[in-house]
């Protein structure tokens, strides 16, 4: 069986989407390994599937490259919203997103008849708080935060410098996190943004992170490095991040970009 999909990315974490709504897809789990190889496949950081929902406009789920199912992705979440305005799917700006994390709210950004920028109500982040990774990590502390994925947070001279194939595994693995942990390492830059580079539970190394940049800002507020806005830059590209105070919530704005379409077969 042939099914439809569409490549896309934001900030450069790209994904497979597919519209479960017209084309349902078995073992999305093992799809998603298949499929995400860049030689053999056709290349992403995971699987997502937009369908339908009883207490949203769209649901979503997201499989890593792995296989294994994350509870939200906030570049992700982005795609679905400049997907299902651009191909039809509803013509309305404001949107309600159903994932493993609770009910997300998009406002799409719309010039021409396209969506440009997609802003994303990631909530309000849980667990921020400081833990000790032992004297075997550098940094010896980080900073936890849960924005429907959990993460790592770790403030550092250089985020450039830092080897991510070398640390990441082993951060990801920590005792200290037994489901497993998203890891950014992030250093303030003289003008208030902050540069980070994500290595993600289940994928490895992205181009970006949008729960990751979420969390980011957020630990950099929470220890006083930055204020409650900030530009998160990311290797594929920046989005901006407000923890408001009025509220508590999180709201990030990125783009959001599709890249190309076709058709693939299932496994036998």
């Amino acid at each position: 069986m042939r099914i439809p999909f569409t490549k896309m990315q934001g900030a450069g974490n790209d994904y497979i989407y597919v519209d479960t709504t017209r084309n349902p897809l078995p073992h999305p789990e093992q799809l998603a390994v298949a499929w995400s190889r860049p030689h053999t496949g056709i290349g992403s950081d995971g699987l997502v599937l937009i369908g339908p929902s009883e207490r949203a406009d769209f649901s979503m789920r997201i499989f890593n490259a792995d296989g294994s199912e994350a509870r939200m992705c906030g570049n992700a979440s982005r795609c679905i919203g400049k997907y299902v305005y651009e191909h039809g799917l509803t013509d309305r700006t404001d949107l309600t997103l159903d994932t493993l994390s609770g009910i997300k709210t998009l406002h799409l950004h719309v010039m021409d008849g396209r969506v440009e920028t997609v802003t994303v109500d990631m909530g309000m982040p849980d667990g921020i708080r400081t833990v000790d990774l032992g004297t075997a990590c550098t940094p010896h502390e980080g900073i936890t935060v849960d924005m429907g994925n959990p993460h790592l947070v770790l403030f550092v001279d250089d985020a450039e410098a830092v080897d991510l194939p070398a640390v990441g595994p082993a951060l990801e693995r920590h005792p200290l996190f037994p489901h497993r942990v998203n890891v950014e390492f992030a250093h303030v830059r003289p003008d208030g943004s902050i540069r980070m580079r994500v290595w993600e539970r289940g994928s490895g190394i992205t181009m970006a992170c949008g729960t990751g940049a979420c969390a980011t800002a957020v630990a950099a507020a929470f220890s006083r490095r930055t204020d409650r806005q900030a530009d998160i830059i990311m290797d594929g590209g920046t989005l901006s991040i407000e923890w408001s105070k009025a509220d508590g919530r999180v709201r990030m704005t990125g783009p959001a970009v599709e890249v190309f379409s076709g058709t693939i077969e299932t496994l036998s």
